[in-house]
Formats: structure tokens, C-alpha cells, sequence
């Protein structure tokens, strides 16, 4: 093994050394938001990934547990939006209360569900799958509509908020 590397079981390990060593891995963070029985509704996730081009397939996935989880489950259509360096304040506040929108800039599309602007990139879809994996469910969604614009994007790793910095 290389010099500082420690290997262990996840199964048999501490949960927060499984979680420091998935913390290792950078992240972008994204809210993701549908309309619900109980209004708008949007929720912090690092876990999301393009899984095809044709069809314009993405996922995301949302821990089993959160008191969100069903509405998001029984959503049939939801918004990605993949955040901005100067958007911190946005993953904070629905990583804490999911139907608090104040200070967020955002209206809907046809579908009821909240857009958030000027996100650095944002991917509306129909819900495609839902898969249980663990304590968490794999929500794959269709995309139907996706915008972009320039910007920075919000990083996370190893519990923290940091930003992309190119390489020479």
C-alpha cells in the first residue's frame, strides 16, 4: 500500500470513516426541486450523474429516510439545478427546510415545479425510474428541457464548500 493509505471494510468500519473516504471525491452540488401535495418542494444533492445521451437520461438520490423522500418519489416531473459558486446559501437552506423558498429567486414551468434562476445549469424531467439502492432511492429522470450559462460552480469535498480552480 502506499505510504498514509488505510484500507478497510465499509460493512465492518466506523460510518464516518466510510464517509471521509467518499468525502475524498469532488463533488458539484445541485438542488432539486418538484411541486408537492404540500407546495414546492426542493432538497440538496451531491448525488447526481448523467447516465445517457440518447435519451437524455440523469439521476440523482435521495436518502430513504428524509422526510422528503416520498414527494420527491411520487413526483412525476422534478428540476436539477446545478449551482453557482455564489449560490452556497441555497444548498444550505434546503439541505435544512425543503418548502422554505425565501430569498430564492425562482418561478414555475408548466408542470408546477419550481425553476430556480441563475443556476449554472438546470435539467427539468420526467420521471424515467425509481430503483431502491440501500437507504437511499436511484431517481433517474428524463430530460426534456436543459439550459446553461457561464459561471462558477459550487464544490464540495471532504465537508466542505470549496471552488474549481483550472489546472495550467
Amino acid at each position: 500500500m502506499a505510504d498514509g493509505e488505510r484500507s478497510f471494510r465499509p460493512e465492518e468500519a466506523d460510518a464516518a470513516v466510510y464517509r471521509q473516504a467518499l468525502g475524498k471525491f469532488a463533488t458539484g452540488v445541485t438542488v432539486v426541486t418538484c411541486d408537492s401535495a404540500l407546495g414546492p418542494l426542493g432538497m440538496t444533492a451531491n448525488s447526481f450523474t448523467s447516465i445517457s445521451l440518447d435519451p437524455a437520461l440523469v439521476l440523482w438520490s435521495p436518502a430513504r429516510a428524509s422526510k422528503r423522500c416520498a414527494a420527491f418519489e411520487a413526483a412525476e416531473h422534478f428540476a436539477i439545478h446545478v449551482l453557482a459558486q455564489s449560490q452556497k446559501e441555497y444548498c444550505q437552506q434546503f439541505a435544512n427546510e425543503g418548502d422554505n423558498f425565501d430569498g430564492v429567486r425562482w418561478n414555475q414551468n408548466d408542470d408546477g415545479v419550481p425553476l430556480i434562476e441563475n443556476c449554472l445549469a438546470r435539467f427539468q424531467c420526467k420521471q424515467h425510474a425509481i430503483h431502491v439502492g440501500g437507504d437511499h432511492l436511484i431517481i433517474v429522470g428524463k430530460v426534456i428541457t436543459a439550459s446553461v450559462r457561464d459561471g462558477n460552480p459550487l464544490v464540495f469535498s471532504k465537508g466542505e464548500f470549496g471552488q474549481f480552480t483550472r489546472m495550467e
